[in-house]
């Protein structure tokens, strides 16, 4: 299900006065997380890309979107798409293996070659900044994720312009074309 897409959605998606909506940072690519070796890497590194941010796990209903998001990578990388995912145990225990095992499980059963990253919390006050940040953007883009696959779009410049919830799949229409829109703006 689209939830929001560009920049009307931000204008007209909140019933906070502008000055309120002005004060939230849309930037989200301000963090450092460990990739799923441990490696810290800097999500600036992905500015100038359209940036697709998920949280996953891998015992979830929704589990087999991990073929659609890397077709999508693979199919859209060099257009200048980037999906990063972000292991989560947050909704129903559906994550509890280690980095290792989340990252052999990926690869083997997905062939993900995506950029993924150490297992976080996207909930509650345990959250890792990165989604406090997603949550805090305004209605209807922001709130915290609501169960496993839950898809913020970022746009080149590193501002979140688009939410997409856990049943929005990697092939929907709708979601292929606004990545489409934001790849076509330079």
């Amino acid at each position: 299900m689209l939830v929001a897409g560009g920049v009307a959605a931000l204008q007209r998606g909140s019933d906070e006065p502008e000055a309120a909506k002005a004060a939230v940072d849309a930037h989200v690519l301000g963090f450092t997380l460990d990739d799923i070796d441990g490696k810290p890497q800097n999500l600036e590194q992905y500015k100038g890309k359209v940036v697709l941010i998920v949280n996953v796990a891998s015992r979830c209903g929704y589990t087999r979107q991990y073929e659609g998001l890397q077709k999508l990578y693979a199919e859209k990388k060099d257009a200048g798409l980037v999906v990063l995912g972000f292991p989560s145990n947050d909704f129903g225990n559906q994550e509890p293996g280690t980095n290792e095992e989340i990252k052999e499980f990926c690869s083997g059963k997905y062939s993900v070659t995506f950029p993924m990253f150490s297992k976080i919390a996207v909930t509650g006050e345990q959250a890792h900044p990165l989604y406090k940040k997603l949550a805090s953007q305004p209605a209807p883009l922001g709130g915290a994720p609501q169960w496993n696959f839950t898809k913020f779009l970022v746009d080149r410049s590193g501002k979140v312009v688009s939410r997409y919830e856990s049943r929005s799949k990697p092939d929907d229409p709708q979601f292929i074309k606004r990545i489409e829109e934001l790849l076509e703006a330079k």
